[in-house]
């Protein structure tokens, strides 16, 4: 089972409240705060593209850009042994940390199928 949903770009959370009988989510990757519901699975998705629907329009009335995301930047914390390990490992390969990192997860991602 999926527990996210994509419309233009976004990603969104796919979540039930058991207490409230009532399913909902919110825009994932962003730091504005976008969230939805809906009592029936028709509804989530629709009060969903709505929600993405209504900020681009706040956005463009504002004239600012609505926020992009997974931009393809992000911090990884990890344990120093790790750090060093990785960081030799890539210039011994005569490659970058980042470029390391980025092979590394698309392996790890192409055994997962995903």
């Amino acid at each position: 089972m999926k527990n996210t949903m994509t419309y233009r770009g976004y990603v969104g959370s796919i979540e039930f409240s058991e207490s409230d009988g009532v399913l909902f989510g919110k825009v994932l990757g962003i730091r504005s705060l976008l969230s939805y519901e809906g009592n029936t699975a028709k509804e989530l998705v629709e009060d969903f593209h709505g929600v993405v629907d209504d900020y681009f329009h706040v956005c463009e009335a504002e004239g600012v850009e609505p926020e992009v995301a997974y931009k393809g930047s992000f911090n990884v914390r990890t344990t120093p042994d790790i750090h060093r390990r990785a960081a030799i490992y890539a210039i011994e390969h005569g490659e970058s940390l980042n470029s390391f990192v980025t092979e590394a997860l698309e392996e790890k991602l192409s055994e997962q199928g995903a």
